[in-house]
């Protein structure tokens, strides 16, 4: 009996798609990408994505409140439009909930999902409640639009095109780290020193923001837009930056060379890796939860890109033979590997 852990997300996604075949002339791309593309009318298309979060696997609540799950549980969705070149419309909401939970929970983390919704303009459609008995379940689905010729796919880098990322990388992992260990120091006090275990933040505001409190990055596609600049390939990084560098080389057939120098982190994320003792290099390559968007563009626009506010040139695209490395510091080269989060793995341990 094969254990689903051996496989990991993706590769069980491969192992049970990679012999659909669509069969409607309206899909235009089914699975393999961010989104799955349906054909519109007057030249435009369709996006659909649908992400499911389950308690205890993708969250926390004794430290995630309700109002910011919801927040980030609908841009994790709008990021997966925006990483296609689209723009979110629509967005249907299922949920499974527990009898521990009380109307006022639910309000709070509706008002999470409307809150994200206002912002990018995205209209809550419909969608479905049931029972659990296990905790909370989210289960969401974003309707996206794109002009056809302009949704930007995995499989378009070519070699010699300049990898970018937006932000920075890093935080969220750190954000992590932080409140796992106030947890457990949390938990580990006598009932009656409860509130003297209140742990205290103070200076690492943004490193938990960008763990709770996720922006889908959309201003990034608009500046794009502005200047003229069309991705040759993008994904959003929500596995890590390493994860989804390796299926972007894998659905173009190329490789890449990234450096280390050139990698975007922010000096909190710094400081609470050196606390923590961990390799930030590796927090920022593998943490995960980042949703900024990786993509690719033409040589000829680097002085372009690079005016951007908030991008970073962090390497190119090269033949498939010469394989992903990441280039170090002092110049060694290492093979990237897909080391980020997965949660099948987490699942069966």
């Amino acid at each position: 009996m094969t254990q689903i852990s051996t496989l990991g997300e993706f590769g069980l996604i491969r192992h049970l798609t990679n012999d659909i075949t669509p069969k409607q002339p309206t899909t235009l791309r089914g699975i393999g990408d961010d989104c799955a593309v349906l054909k519109g009318t007057d030249g435009r298309a369709t996006l659909l994505t649908t992400d499911m979060l389950m308690e205890g696997i993708h969250f926390d609540l004794q430290y995630t409140p309700l109002q910011h799950l919801g927040y980030k549980a609908a841009m994790v969705n709008f990021s997966d439009v925006y990483a296609m070149n689209g723009v979110p419309r629509q967005l249907l909401v299922s949920l499974a909930i527990s009898s521990r939970f009380s109307l006022e929970d639910i309000e709070a983390l509706y008002s999470g999902i409307r809150l994200a919704c206002e912002r990018h303009k995205v209209d809550i459609v419909g969608g479905d409640t049931t029972t659990s008995l296990t905790g909370l379940a989210i289960s969401i689905t974003c309707v996206g639009e794109a002009e056809t010729n302009n949704i930007v796919y995995r499989s378009g880098a070519k070699e010699n095109d300049l990898i970018c990322v937006s932000g920075n990388l890093g935080a969220a992992y750190m954000g992590l780290q932080l409140l796992e260990r106030e947890k457990r120091v949390f938990n580990s006090r006598p009932a009656q020193d409860v509130e003297a275990a209140q742990p205290d933040f103070s200076g690492r505001e943004y490193l938990i923001e960008r763990l709770l409190k996720p922006e889908a990055r959309g201003v990034v596609i608009d500046d794009l837009r502005k200047h003229g600049i069309r991705p040759t390939a993008m994904m959003d990084i929500s596995d890590g930056l390493s994860s989804e560098l390796l299926h972007i080389c894998q659905a173009s057939a190329c490789g890449c060379r990234i450096y280390e120098e050139h990698l975007p982190i922010d000096y909190q994320t710094a400081v609470a890796a050196e606390e923590f003792n961990l390799n930030v290099t590796t927090c920022a390559l593998n943490g995960g939860d980042d949703y900024e968007l990786l993509f690719t563009v033409p040589l000829t626009d680097h002085e372009r890109v690079a005016a951007l506010p908030g991008i970073r040139i962090i390497g190119h695209i090269t033949r498939p033979d010469l394989g992903a490395r990441l280039i170090a510091r002092d110049g060694q080269e290492f093979d990237l590997k897909a080391q980020g989060w997965n949660p099948l793995a987490e699942a069966e341990k």
